[in-house]
């Protein structure tokens, strides 16, 4: 008994003896931090996301703001309201938090040189949120890719391409790459080359191919349409034709008109040219 009483009267730790720690009231207090670190975790959990669906929400119900960017401020203010959570709840125990902050900004700089090439994809997913250069369904091409964006989060774009194929980029490719956004403008310039035989009549053939662009709806006449004879190939006579049209109008529409200016060239009896060869036979 005079062993146990010895133990339980041995200083080990900031002046408290082990008899201290058994005691009811440190039991109290311990377990009443315990309950007090949980409640603080719980009402920051719910508060971090709450305010970052509020965040996000405000991009989604005002067309003129971008999704992209809301959604990153939106895990911005989750994870800072989680950091000061976790710093209340490390005050709760007694611990200083600053050398807490210290260490763990130690450990970031050594994980920092560890990870270059990955925090060189988010550092370039920060700039792409910010500056916009494209944003969530705009129809691109960068790295090679083209598609349209689906996703834009701090280490990666993600695109679906033309086939429906998920395809992901990371950021330090797209930010360091030229990006072209097909979406960016409302109206884009479609152009088609149109070949006649050299027998043609070329103003009758200029008439047909204007005329049937332009009885398209999607055709605009402003700015106005150009035509004009741009080559005189082996075996034709090309017409260069630019017309303007809605952005996402494009695709369909050159494929559209390809197909109605060969028709109406053939109404009109304008011959299309082809490739022949004339052969001379020598005299003998």
């Amino acid at each position: 008994m005079e062993y146990i009483q010895n133990i339980m009267s041995t200083e080990v730790w900031n002046g408290k003896t082990v008899g201290d720690f058994l005691s009811v009231e440190f039991l109290a207090s311990f377990f009443g931090s315990v309950l007090a670190a949980i409640t603080i975790l719980v009402i920051g959990w719910i508060i971090a996301a709450w305010l970052g669906r509020r965040v996000r929400k405000l991009g989604l119900a005002h067309k003129h703001l971008d999704d992209t960017l809301f959604n990153f401020l939106g895990s911005i203010v989750r994870y800072t309201i989680l950091a000061f959570t976790i710093l209340i709840v490390l005050n709760t125990f007694g611990v200083r938090t600053t050398s807490v902050v210290a260490a763990v900004g130690a450990a970031g700089l050594a994980i920092g040189l560890a990870l270059q090439g990955t925090l060189s994809n988010v550092a370039a997913g920060v700039m792409l949120i910010l500056f916009r250069p494209l944003k969530i369904g705009d129809f691109v091409e960068v790295a090679g890719k083209m598609g349209t964006v689906k996703d834009v989060t701090l280490n990666f774009t993600e695109l679906a391409n033309v086939s429906n194929v998920q395809v992901i980029i990371p950021n330090a490719e797209v930010w360091g790459n030229v990006i072209d956004n097909y979406s960016a403008y409302p109206t884009r310039r479609v152009e088609w080359t149109f070949g006649v035989g050299y027998g043609a009549n070329l103003k009758q053939a200029e008439a047909v191919i204007l005329d049937t662009i332009m009885a398209d709806e999607r055709s605009h006449s402003s700015p106005e349409p150009f035509i004009q004879v741009n080559n005189l190939n082996d075996s034709s006579v090309d017409f260069l034709v630019r017309v303007w049209c809605k952005s996402g109008d494009y695709f369909q529409y050159q494929a559209d008109m390809k197909r109605r200016v060969k028709e109406a060239l053939d109404e009109a009896s304008v011959p299309i040219p082809f490739p022949t060869r004339t052969i001379i036979q020598a005299a003998e």
